[in-house]
């Protein structure tokens, strides 16, 4: 256990390294002057003046080697301070942590709802293996793979805003204003957490336990939901981190169409304003997260399943 935990957290902090290292040379590899553009994100005001700029470039410490650079950038983010906005010339961090809790907000409702219907149909596909009520069960939540955000947004918008007038088409106001834009990312993984389910199910079902909880008394019911539901969901954790690493910086499309100031719009209007000090600090904020969320699944998933845990040596 102990060198699994070595391994998986070495291979988190390079992964937040190397993402960052690479965030860090956008000043250098964007059009224009990086020494400008970084002064610009650390200092207050336009900075015009030559005799200026090198005053400043030189107290800075723009001067040293990259690599000395990054590891004081580096420094200087773990304690807060993620430079100036150029657009709106505030502290990235005063935008970028209440935005990541809007999204984090959303994806928890969004995957909640998934599981919440993906666990019964993946439950009652399996225990029907082979026959109608399975096959009509994965034909639905299969088609949901074929239902992109960016069409099912304004599909949804469309009806439920616009038509029937029950929703509210955007905004971030009220919990209502949550329903269509969860919806529209619980879709997808509804399909996959329905099959995993239904997989776990099924391998669960064939495990050389089941006919010895069975002859020592349980009933069907109870072998089900004490023995092959509990093992039949170890798949879904995985599963679950992997979406919702994935949706805490890939939820662009509908946090645009629904104008919810959440992560994915702030690195949207990052990238569109060239707001480089605004997208270095959401983008860091957004991969570490999502690694060591992936990271935690992997480790509850060895935990949990003894095929992936082995004897935990």
């Amino acid at each position: 256990m102990l060198t699994f935990l070595a391994k998986r957290t070495a291979t988190l902090v390079a992964a937040v390294l190397l993402s960052s290292y690479a965030v860090f040379l956008i000043p250098y590899v964007t059009p224009g002057d990086p020494v400008r553009k970084i002064i610009r994100s650390r200092v207050a005001g336009d900075v015009v003046d030559d005799s200026t700029v090198k005053a400043l470039s030189e107290s800075l410490g723009l001067q040293d080697p990259l690599p000395i650079q990054y590891l004081r950038w580096l420094g200087d983010f773990f304690t807060g301070d993620m430079g100036l906005s150029h657009v709106s010339r505030t502290p990235v961090a005063d935008q970028v942590i209440p935005a990541l809790g809007i999204t984090l907000s959303l994806v928890i409702v969004a995957l909640g709802t998934a599981v919440l219907v993906a666990l019964p149909l993946g439950i009652i596909a399996a225990l029907r293996q082979g026959g109608k009520v399975d096959k009509l069960i994965t034909t639905i939540t299969q088609s949901f793979i074929a239902m992109p955000e960016y069409w099912l947004a304004p599909l949804l918008v469309l009806v439920f805003a616009l038509k029937l007038s029950l929703l509210p088409s955007a905004g971030w106001s009220t919990p209502a204003s949550m329903v269509l834009p969860a919806a529209t990312l619980a879709l997808r993984p509804i399909s996959f957490f329905t099959s995993a389910v239904r997989s776990g199910v099924i391998d669960a079902l064939q495990a050389e336990h089941i006919p010895a909880a069975r002859a020592r008394g349980l009933s069907r019911t109870q072998t089900i939901l004490h023995h092959v539901v509990p093992n039949g969901l170890v798949p879904l954790s995985t599963l679950f981190a992997v979406w919702f690493a994935g949706l805490l910086g890939g939820s662009v499309i509908v946090e645009v169409i629904f104008a919810i100031p959440g992560m994915g719009r702030l690195l949207y209007d990052a990238v569109i304003n060239s707001d480089i000090p605004l997208a270095q600090g959401g983008v860091v904020l957004v991969v570490g997260l999502a690694v060591a969320i992936t990271t935690l699944a992997d480790f509850l998933h060895r935990i949990l399943s003894p095929k992936v845990g082995g004897t935990l040596a």
